[in-house]
């Protein structure tokens, strides 16, 4: 595979930070420029970070040592890569120009952010589930008036837990309606136990948008590429509720489902096992090998045992179960700043690589 040079753009947030750590001895991909607002440009990264470092390897040092550019400076940015990984902490309509600015630039933009995730054109994949939809890519190219540049996004971190456990038992048995309830890390909102103290022994039972793309970004996820842009699907039906709990990293799924065909216990655990995508078939480096593990233990999974199976690219299904109400129910659990934000947006970008579409 080429060597590509990346940039990544809102470089000193936590999931800025998590890119810049995943990049560190990256196969295919080489940190080539880190960007941020102004009052971070002209430092060098390290002095940009301070005391902020958020994650648990040390700061890569070819990066500590790099100047920080200023995100809205597009052409410079863009000048020095193939392409960019956006994760800005801006107003929605300002992260779209941005984006757009970067694309038209002939800089392809693999994004973080939600900004872009209902733009019919622009594809929100999760590699195992939807790869297909860059497909739409080249229609997107055509509004835009570009020959190399696009945007391509990955999906809310709290979906990541439990609709790749749906996605397998959809063809066959045909989920009709789901009921959610997500228990979400701090690291969600870049936040740690030392800069949000609040949190500690609490529970907050509200996360600002966050119910809404529970229940809607799956359907763009299930939905089909037509006449250039993503049609969504229109069922199943899901509700959700959102809540923020004590955790530093993982997010919890509590997941009730209804078939139009009910499936035996052993038929859904069997469509888990067996399940793989694209990512696995392309073989690409972030991928999981088992994308979807069972735990037969009452006890999992738990955030601080399961949320880094496979270099946190997994999700970790378990307690599966009939129920009074709907026809079974399950917990699902997912690393949400690896499989559910930078690790996925990372894998992201390996599928458009893989497929050409970053050349």
């Amino acid at each position: 595979m080429k060597q590509f040079k990346v940039g990544v753009v809102g470089a000193t947030g936590m999931v800025g930070q998590r890119f810049v750590s995943l990049l560190e001895n990256h196969p295919w991909f080489h940190l080539a420029a880190v960007a941020a607002s102004p009052r971070s440009a002209g430092k060098t990264y390290k002095e940009a970070i301070g005391d902020r470092w958020a994650m648990p390897n040390p700061m890569p040092q070819q990066a500590a040592e790099m100047v920080v550019l200023d995100a809205s400076d597009v052409q410079s940015v863009a000048e020095k890569v193939d392409f960019v990984f956006c994760a800005v902490d801006m107003k929605k309509d300002e992260i779209k120009a941005l984006e757009e600015a970067y694309a038209k630039a002939e800089c392809p933009v693999v994004s973080n952010n939600s900004a872009h995730r209902f733009t019919d054109d622009v594809p929100m994949i999760v590699p195992e589930i939807n790869a297909h939809h860059i497909d739409v890519i080249p229609s997107q190219r055509t509004r835009l008036g570009t020959k190399k540049g696009f945007i391509a996004v990955k999906s809310n971190c709290s979906l990541q837990s439990y609709v790749p456990a749906l996605h397998p038992l959809m063809q066959d048995f045909g989920v009709s309606k789901c009921l959610v309830c997500t228990y979400q890390a701090i690291s969600g909102a870049g936040k740690t136990f030392e800069t949000w103290p609040e949190m500690v022994d609490n529970c907050i039972p509200f996360i600002g948008g966050e119910e809404e793309k529970s229940e809607k970004e799956p359907l763009k996820l299930w939905g089909e590429v037509k006449d250039g842009k993503i049609v969504c699907a229109t069922s199943p039906a899901i509700t959700a509720q959102c809540l923020r709990i004590p955790v530093s990293d993982g997010h919890t799924a509590a997941v009730f489902v209804s078939f139009d065909k009910k499936p035996t216990k052993q038929e859904i655990l069997d469509k888990w096992a067996a399940f793989s995508g694209p990512a696995q078939e392309l073989q690409l480096p972030s991928a999981p090998k088992q994308f979807l593990h069972y735990f037969e233990e009452e006890n999992r999974p738990q955030a601080k045992l399961d949320r880094n199976l496979e270099n946190g690219m997994a999700v970790s299904i378990g307690r599966l179960r009939e129920d009074t109400q709907y026809d079974y129910k399950f917990v699902c659990l997912s690393h949400n700043t690896l499989r559910g934000a930078a690790g996925g947006a990372v894998l992201l970008a390996e599928l458009l690589a893989a497929k050409g579409y970053l050349e």
